[in-house]
């Protein structure tokens, strides 16, 4: 009966201790509602960005993606961005969404305008742009290279004399003899 009691208490004590252990770490983590405003921002495609991802300015964090959704009447990704009420963005400011490292992840950066007028709580960001494929890029950087290659090999065969122009030759004098 003795040994019941003692592992019962046990028990509840750390029972007690595991919840005070996630109730402080959910108080002083950054979860949950984020304090500030929320804007939008139309994309022709969010190529992997999710909800939760960071919003960027100049490599600062200034908000998180809180929502995307399919526009029905135009095909786009609408994102939902949700922003600190300190960050004020101007009505010419732009989106884009980049990737973090080659080993992936995404966030969307922000670049400010030079506008004096703001993105009001609940605006639109209009300028965006989509994020780049990487194998696309690669494609294109590759198939240019060959394409550049391949001109290159046909100006040289094409016209062997406009790569080495002929050289004029001095005729040599002979020393004189006295």
């Amino acid at each position: 009966m003795k040994r019941n009691l003692v592992e019962t208490v046990l028990g509840a004590i750390v029972i007690i201790i595991a919840v005070w252990f996630l109730a402080f770490s959910y108080s002083t983590a950054d979860v949950g509602k984020v304090e500030g405003y929320t804007v939008s921002a139309d994309f022709s495609g969010v190529g992997g960005l999710s909800e939760g991802d960071d919003v960027v300015i100049s490599g600062v964090k200034v908000g998180t993606v809180s929502k995307i959704e399919l526009q029905p009447e135009s095909y786009l990704a609408r994102v939902y961005v949700s922003l600190s009420n300190d960050i004020k963005l101007p009505d010419d400011t732009t989106a884009s969404i980049s990737s973090k490292s080659l080993l992936g992840g995404l966030y969307l950066g922000l670049e400010p305008g030079g506008s004096e007028d703001m993105i009001a709580d609940g605006g639109r960001i209009e300028y965006t742009q989509a994020p780049q494929n990487l194998e696309q890029l690669l494609g294109k950087f590759i198939f240019s290279m060959s394409e550049s290659k391949d001109k290159g090999t046909k100006d040289i065969t094409a016209a062997p004399e406009a790569s080495h122009p002929p050289v004029a030759m001095e005729a040599e004098e002979e020393p004189a003899t006295p």
